[in-house]
C-alpha cells in the first residue's frame, strides 16, 4: 500500500525525535496536541481548533497507550508540528485500513479472489450554509466510511456525517498544511484500495480552485474511478446572498473567476490583469486578501475605472458573514480597517452597485448603470 509505506517511513524518521509528555493530569487524546481557541467563532475548521481535534478524536486513541507522544509548544516550527500530528495518527490509520479490508472480505467484495476498489466521491459543500448542499451531496456524505475534509467545509455541513464514519482533517491555511497535496492523494488511494467508500469534502465546488481536478487525475491514473458531486461555488452563493447579479443585461456581459494566489507565491496573481480589466465584465477574486493591493494597482492602469464598485465578503453565507463595500480604489484600505480575515471573496464590477446593500444612494446607482 502506498499510504502505509509512506507513513511507515515518516514514522521511522520521527521515532528518534523527543516528544514531551502531555501537560495534563488525566491524559486524553486531545491533550497531546497544541490547539488555539480563537477569540472569534469560526464556522469553519481552523487548523488547531479544539473542534478539529474533537471531531478527529479517533485518530489519537493510541496516545492513551503511548503517553510519551505529546503536544508541541505554541511557538514550535509549523512543519515539525505537522509531522508530529501525522505521526500521532499513524496507528489508527493503519488499524482502520485493516478493518476496512476485513469488512470487504466478510461482505464478499472479493470476487474470484481479487478485491475491487471502493468508491471515491469528490463532493462540493458550497460556501458554508448547509442548506445550500445538494440532496445528492447529503446522501453521499451520509453513506461514507471515511471523509477527508478541508478547512472550508463548514461545521454545520459536517453534522450530516454518519456517527460511525471516520473524519480526517486535511485542511490548508497560509503557512500550515496539515497534509501536502501528495499525502492527500495517497490517503485517497490507500483507502479506496481497501474497499472503502471515501468522500473528499471541499468547500464550494471541487473543480473551481479546489484542486479536485488534480486528485481526480491522480486516482484515475491508478485505476480508481471518481464521481464528482458539484457544489455551489462561492462566487454564485455569496453573490446571491448579497443580491448581486454576476451578469446583468447592459451592465455585465460576462464574469471571470480569478485566484488571488499565484502558483509560486508572490504578490502578483498570475499576471492576468491586462485581460481581466474589462469594465463590462464582473471579476470575482478567490483567496485574494493578500494580493488585492497589487491586483487593484494593475487593474486601473489597464482600463478599469478606480470608482468601480466592489465588495469583500468574509465567511459568506454563514452567520459570521461580514462585508465591506467600497470603490475599487478604496477597497484594500477598507478591508484593512475592517480587519477581514480568510476566507474572503472579492467581487469587482458595476453589478455590485445593483445590490440592495450598496451604500450609495439610488441616483448614483442609476447614473452608474445608465452610463454604460
Amino acid at each position: 500500500m502506498a499510504l502505509v509505506s509512506r507513513l511507515q517511513s515518516l514514522s521511522s524518521s520521527l521515532s528518534s525525535t523527543h516528544f514531551r509528555k502531555p501537560n495534563c493530569l488525566n491524559p486524553q487524546p486531545i491533550c497531546s496536541l497544541h490547539f488555539n481557541s480563537p477569540s472569534y467563532t469560526s464556522p469553519f475548521t481552523e487548523k488547531h481548533s479544539i473542534e478539529r481535534y474533537q471531531r478527529d478524536r479517533w485518530l489519537y486513541n493510541n496516545q492513551l497507550e503511548q503517553p510519551t507522544l505529546i503536544s508541541l509548544p505554541p511557538d514550535s516550527d509549523s512543519d515539525f508540528t505537522r509531522q508530529n500530528d501525522i505521526a500521532l495518527q499513524l496507528p489508527e490509520l493503519r488499524k482502520l485500513l485493516q478493518v476496512l479490508r476485513e469488512k470487504r472480505e466478510r461482505e464478499g467484495g472479493c470476487g474470484g479472489g481479487k478485491c475491487g476498489p471502493g468508491n471515491v466521491f469528490l463532493v462540493g459543500t458550497g460556501p458554508g450554509d448547509p442548506e445550500l448542499l445538494t440532496l445528492k451531496a447529503v446522501r453521499v456524505i451520509q453513506s461514507a466510511d471515511l471523509l477527508l475534509y478541508d478547512r472550508l467545509v463548514s461545521n454545520d455541513v459536517l453534522d450530516f456525517v454518519a456517527s460511525d464514519a471516520r473524519l480526517v482533517y486535511v485542511g490548508k491555511t497560509a503557512g500550515y498544511h496539515s497534509r501536502t497535496q501528495e499525502e492527500i492523494h495517497e490517503l485517497l488511494l490507500s483507502f479506496a484500495e481497501a474497499g472503502a467508500t471515501v468522500v473528499r469534502l471541499k468547500g464550494g465546488d471541487p473543480l473551481v480552485f479546489g484542486r479536485g481536478g488534480e486528485e481526480m487525475d491522480f486516482l484515475q491514473q491508478q485505476g480508481i474511478q471518481v464521481q464528482v458531486i458539484p457544489g455551489i461555488t462561492a462566487a454564485s452563493g455569496i453573490a446571491a446572498e448579497l443580491g448581486i447579479p454576476l451578469t446583468h443585461r447592459g451592465v455585465a456581459n460576462s464574469v471571470r473567476f480569478l485566484t488571488g494566489h499565484s502558483r509560486k507565491g508572490g504578490t502578483d496573481p498570475l499576471f492576468v490583469t491586462e485581460n481581466a480589466a474589462d469594465p463590462d465584465s464582473t471579476l470575482v477574486v478567490y483567496m485574494g486578501l493578500s494580493t488585492l493591493p497589487s491586483l487593484a494597482q494593475k487593474l486601473v492602469p489597464h482600463g478599469l475605472p478606480p470608482t468601480t464598485p466592489a465588495v469583500a465578503i468574509e465567511r459568506g453565507t454563514t452567520p459570521q458573514q461580514r462585508m465591506v463595500f467600497a470603490e475599487l480604489k478604496d477597497l484594500a484600505n477598507e478591508i484593512t480597517s475592517a480587519e477581514l480575515v480568510s476566507p474572503t471573496l472579492i467581487v469587482i464590477g458595476k453589478v455590485v452597485a445593483l445590490s440592495p446593500l450598496w451604500p450609495h444612494n439610488l441616483n448614483e446607482v442609476v447614473s452608474l448603470v445608465g452610463a454604460i
